[in-house]
């Protein structure tokens, strides 16, 4: 596929050996009464030449202005126009130079070039056979015999390239279509057809592609707006969806499908915008509720319920919601498995649920597709050494509370449970000595879940009364014994034992 820039650079090449073939068979030619007309052409000809095309584009311009019967200041300035990919302006340049000239070959033959690359066929070949019938250079009979084939041959592809597409063979009409825009890479209707071959073959990309170059080429495109816009819509992006209506709109205010669609991705935009407001703010439980309306708003488009759902679970997963953040997570995952996004919250979720396992299989599987991601990186290292601190003491489970519980409730567990072990209460000295333990284990959590330094060192997988990672600067009060402590703050008590 040639691409519009790749043909101006060609015309830019081009340019001085046009000026050169120019001086050579006009340099006698005087346009104007003062001579002021050809000062301005002949200024334009060095800014051309210097590449400097804005300066020279306006020496041309006064040129015409000076003499509107004057059809080297036209030609001058079609070439000037063709260099900066104005191909819309240079047409009627070239069309007023016929006019006023009907024998100079040149133009004749770049306005046919010009109207190839358009797709206007049959005024291209009317072109061509007309260089044919005056009197051309060799060079330029060559030239117009060669466009006059390849125009014949695209008329015959175009016809085929139609049958093939009424015929909904797509991809046979893509492949012809191809090689029509080889040539008419400035043909609109053919990128058009192009583009909805690609939307029927499910390839949005090169629809996507085809289209906002049709767009460009044709500066009232409305239905190109508009089909870029429901494409990206039904793709999931509401934010291009609105910004390709609008660019609709701005061209037709009264656009009967391009108005209704906008009020429509507006709607769906304002409610995705109003949620990740609310996740901003920490309003988990309203942005669940808010993207479960996104889901009712457009049930149709699958990219949209599943973009709710994938936020829907990172906010429950910011509640601390684990199970059904979980649940919504892995329905995710089911549609989209590679998604980095969930799979963190997923891990996450896991975490909170204490299944340490299961968050470091999804932290490993995001890991394969984002290496060099730090929060993965991280996670997975957290949830590690959660696992690894699992397999030896929980201070929670020691309590049986959970790891979202306030203090309030740690306090209530620990005293419940303080109580119950007390070594006082057992005379047995085999059952004094495991309530011992278990009494100290109760203290050593209440005392960690409580301090909030230990608890948040003990939720990164740090045990703060493991001697080994601590240096035994925590808890060395228990290696004494409890002497005068009294969790129950009905005075002090006497009990003391040494646990070593």
């Amino acid at each position: 596929m040639v691409s519009i820039d790749h043909v101006t650079h060609k015309i830019l090449t081009y340019v001085p050996v046009v000026l050169v073939l120019l001086d050579m068979r006009y340099d006698g030619v005087k346009c104007g009464k003062d001579g002021s007309v050809d000062n301005h052409l002949e200024m334009g000809k060095k800014l051309l030449a210097a590449g400097q095309l804005a300066d020279a584009l306006s020496h041309f311009h006064a040129a015409v202005d000076g003499d509107p019967k004057n059809y080297m200041a036209y030609y001058r300035r079609a070439t000037v126009f063709l260099a900066m990919g104005k191909s819309k302006s240079a047409l009627p340049d070239l069309s007023r130079v016929v006019e006023l000239k009907p024998d100079f070959t040149s133009a004749r033959l770049q306005r046919g070039n010009l109207l190839l690359k358009q797709g206007k066929l049959d005024d291209a070949e009317s072109d061509f056979k007309k260089v044919l019938k005056s009197n051309p250079s060799d060079k330029e009979r060559k030239e117009a015999e060669s466009q006059l084939a390849k125009s014949d041959e695209i008329q015959r592809l175009v016809a085929q390239s139609r049958s093939s597409f009424n015929g909904k063979d797509y991809m046979t009409a893509a492949a012809q279509l191809d090689i029509i825009i080889e040539t008419c890479i400035l043909d609109v209707a053919s990128r058009e057809m192009r583009a909805e071959c690609f939307i029927q073959m499910g390839e949005m990309g090169k629809a996507i592609s085809d289209l906002k170059a049709a767009s460009k080429l044709k500066s009232d495109n409305t239905q190109a707006f508009y089909k870029l816009s429901t494409i990206y819509y039904n793709l999931g992006d509401h934010e291009m969806s609105l910004n390709e209506v609008r660019e609709c709109l701005k061209l037709d205010p009264d656009h009967k499908q391009c108005y209704g669609h906008y009020k429509q991705v507006k709607k769906l935009n304002k409610q995705i915008q109003s949620a990740e407001e609310l996740i901003q703010e920490q309003r988990y439980e309203d942005a669940v509720s808010k993207y479960e309306t996104v889901m009712k708003t457009e049930p149709n488009v699958p990219h949209f319920s599943l973009l709710a759902k994938q936020r829907i679970c990172h906010a429950l997963t910011q509640n601390q919601q684990t199970s059904k953040a979980v649940s919504v997570c892995s329905d995710v995952l089911q549609s989209d498995p590679e998604n980095i996004n969930v799979l963190k919250d997923r891990a996450e979720a896991y975490i909170q649920d204490e299944q340490y396992e299961e968050a470091i299989r999804d932290y490993e599987t995001a890991a394969k597709h984002s290496e060099n991601d730090r929060q993965i990186k991280e996670g997975l290292e957290r949830a590690q050494r959660l696992l690894k601190q699992s397999q030896k003491r929980d201070y929670y489970k020691i309590l049986g509370v959970k790891r979202t519980a306030q203090k309030k409730e740690i306090i209530k567990a620990y005293r419940k449970l303080a109580q119950q072990w007390h070594p006082d209460n057992f005379m047995d000295p085999e059952e004094k000595k495991k309530a011992e333990k278990r009494f100290i284990d109760i203290a050593r959590a209440k005392e960690v879940l409580t301090d909030p330094e230990m608890r948040t060192k003990f939720d990164h997988g740090e045990d703060p009364m493991d001697p080994e990672s601590q240096q035994g600067h925590h808890g060395q009060h228990f290696h004494q014994g409890f002497q005068g402590f009294n969790p129950f703050g009905s005075g002090p008590f006497n009990f003391k034992f040494n646990f070593n």
